[in-house]
């Protein structure tokens, strides 16, 4: 029987390397210098991956860890093929029918929730003024912000109490006041805030947190020399968005997000006529889808299209939802149907009143075991409401065809249709 004394760790490193400095000659003989290890085989580890925890408005994929952004829609965020949120290197296509702007406040949210994240927003086609229209922080996010500084403050007011005045001066209290706020920051860090329509978003003067890309159409002479000798295509004014996102991408900071955002993508108000021919849009998307693909950490585009004037049966829609990662469709419902269903069972004074259909056709899934379990109701019919403060995906469910229309007006004024507990005989 063998003993040894207490609170000694048994060390095997010396008869481990003893081993090994006796296998050595015998191994050297069997191995060949040409096969690789084991460890040259395994793929190294992304530094961009790793980093991502510590970019501002980014987090983690549930399904299979890729990093994601909000797109300033909690709802939204929710049916992206239970990724909860955009996944970083993808496209998201809106269509809408009709001549409303639902679609406008979807990308709305989106630039103004990278503004509120620190991140770089690119808006192709607009101006200035359409930044200066993103909708602000809702009151519960700025009250949350204000409570977080104070809690900060109070916190180091406490920590300066309670160490002695001859400790202050040392690294040890510096490091732990360090740690502390570090703590506050990373617990009060909001992945997705909540926005007020009627509220516009503060941009500093000179702000460099929107790049406002214009939509430059060639002259007839420079497209004419570039196209000597070729086929006769018409010039493309998506030429200067991509040198100008490219030049971005490259000069910017390695861990900065970019986001990219088409409004009325292809809209006559916006584009000149040879945009909407095929070897202009579809090169461009082709382009982009490139861009994305190049930079997965770091890029991701939305754009909103008008069906009305470029429907989903024609060749070119159906092309560039095979180039997009992602894409929804917007049907408002009409004047005389919203006026119904506010006025039945389906609407009461405590549910908003949907304002059009919700249809999702494609969803960015990239892993092997696919997606969209995650999402909650996504194989049933969906409908949007739009309110001051946000725009909200729920479930439609059709109102009765007949019902008590008096009764549905006493519910809806607050009085109860049911029979008074007097009036019931048993």
């Amino acid at each position: 029987m063998a003993f040894r004394k207490r609170n000694i760790a048994l060390s095997s490193s010396s008869s481990r390397s003893n081993a090994a400095s006796s296998q050595t000659p015998d191994a050297d003989l069997t191995s060949t210098p040409s096969t690789p290890s084991a460890s040259t085989l395994l793929p190294s580890p992304s530094p961009s991956l790793s980093t991502q925890a510590l970019i501002a408005g980014v987090r983690p994929s549930p399904i299979d860890g890729r990093p994601t952004t909000s797109t300033g829609t909690p709802s939204l965020d929710g049916i992206l093929a239970g990724h909860a949120g955009l996944p970083l290197g993808t496209s998201l296509l809106v269509e809408e029918e009709g001549t409303t702007d639902y679609g406008g406040a979807l990308v709305r949210f989106y630039a103004a929730e990278g503004v509120v994240q620190g991140h770089r927003v690119h808006v192709v086609g607009v101006g200035e003024g359409w930044g200066r229209g993103l909708p602000g922080l809702s009151e519960k996010d700025v009250r949350k912000k204000v409570k977080a500084e104070a809690v900060d403050a109070a916190s180091a007011a406490s920590e300066r109490m309670k160490i002695a005045w001859r400790y202050e001066g040392l690294g040890e209290f510096g490091g732990v006041t360090e740690r502390g706020t570090g703590q506050r920051q990373e617990d009060d860090s909001v992945f997705c805030h909540t926005f007020d329509l009627a509220k516009r978003l503060s941009l500093p003067v000179g702000s460099s947190a929107i790049n406002y890309i214009p939509i430059r159409a060639p002259t007839t002479s420079s497209s004419s020399s570039s196209n000597s000798g070729s086929t006769n295509a018409p010039p493309s004014p998506f030429t200067s968005v991509l040198q100008n996102l490219q030049h971005e991408l490259s000069t910017s900071p390695p861990h900065t997000i970019h986001r990219l955002i088409l409004p009325s993508l292809l809209s006559p108000a916006l584009y000149p006529g040879s945009s909407s021919a095929p070897t202009s849009i579809l090169q461009f998307l082709h382009a982009l889808r490139a861009l994305l693909r190049i930079y997965p950490t770091r890029l991701t585009a939305m754009s909103t299209l008008p069906i009305s004037l470029y429907p989903r049966t024609t060749g070119l829609v159906r092309m560039m939802e095979l180039l997009s990662d992602g894409v929804v469709t917007l049907s408002p419902f009409p004047h005389s149907t919203a006026q119904l269903l506010s006025t039945s069972a389906a609407a009461t004074s405590e549910d908003e009143k949907p304002q059009g259909l919700f249809a999702v056709h494609k969803l960015p899934v990239y892993h092997e075991k696919g997606g969209g379990t995650g999402a909650e109701g996504l194989g049933e019919d969906l409908a949007f409401t739009l309110s001051r403060r946000t725009f909200k995906i729920v479930r439609f469910s059709l109102p009765p065809v007949e019902g008590d229309r008096e009764a549905q007006e006493e519910a809806q004024r607050g009085q109860s249709g049911m029979p008074k507990k007097e009036e019931l005989e048993f």
